[in-house]
């Protein structure tokens, strides 16, 4: 993809709206709604690369009530023409075609490669990635069989989403002290799958959320390793000129 002159591409990750409590949320959605206002003149797309909410389950009929504002933008954002495209995260991994349907933003369940200029880049939230934590995939696995969810449908969504919710806000992504410090690159799960991508194929940039720490590093030569951290804590967010991305921070 070509980007035409002052137009930019967007990333941003990890906004767990509905954490700890709605009303508590009701501030950073606020302030992500802002933000979305902000570079729709310029963006030339905008990629969101999960747990844009804590817990998202969709039944047949019906989906989590609230985030209206950022659904209402969302809309607008698509509406006017600008591509958006959503990966699920590890919160949000229920997702399927609300989005697509209502919306008309694509859902990825994984990585998805993409050109713009001359620039590679490959993108995904990040979980289950890497060496390590073993026991998060196989819950995933679990998580995501078909006949578990099947049983999941089957329970009142005002008992299962009060429950998921619970259960959600209880993860260490949310309340754990392991984000916010730098392991190391021969610890950090992604900048190590990342440098195993690149043995097979060059991007300039790998891009992923769900660590919640924003960094960016070489990872070889012309490639580098971005996490885009979180909008909890940081309220960072990733912006490609067709030249340079770099990690900003939003202040509003």
């Amino acid at each position: 993809m070509h980007l035409p002159n002052n137009k930019k591409v967007y990333f941003a990750s990890d906004q767990h709206f509905g954490a700890p409590r709605p009303e508590l949320s009701f501030p950073r959605e606020q302030k992500f709604v802002a933000w979305l206002d902000e570079i729709k003149d310029d963006a030339e797309a905008i990629f969101l690369l999960g747990d844009l909410f804590d817990f998202w389950f969709e039944y047949k009929t019906v989906v989590p009530k609230g985030f209206i504002r950022v659904l209402g933008k969302l809309a607008e954002i698509r509406d006017s023409g600008i591509p958006i495209y959503f990966f699920v995260g590890n919160h949000d991994l229920w997702m399927e075609d609300y989005f697509q349907n209502e919306l008309n933003i694509p859902v990825f369940h994984d990585n998805q490669e993409y050109k713009f200029g001359d620039k590679t880049f490959l993108i995904g939230h990040g979980d289950g990635k890497g060496p390590g934590d073993k026991g998060y995939k196989r819950m995933k696995k679990v998580f995501t069989n078909p006949f578990f969810k099947w049983l999941f449908r089957w329970v009142h969504p005002d008992i299962g989403v009060r429950l998921a919710q619970y259960l959600s806000v209880k993860n260490k992504l949310i309340s754990g002290d392991e984000d916010v410090t730098f392991l190391g690159e021969d610890k950090e799960w992604l900048i190590l799958y990342s440098k195993r991508k690149l043995e097979t194929k060059h991007y300039n940039y790998l891009i992923f959320g769900h660590r919640h720490l924003p960094m960016k590093l070489s990872v070889g030569e012309n490639a580098e390793y971005v996490n885009l951290g979180d909008w909890i804590s940081y309220f960072t967010y990733g912006v490609f000129d067709g030249e340079n991305f770099e990690i900003k921070k939003y202040y509003n």
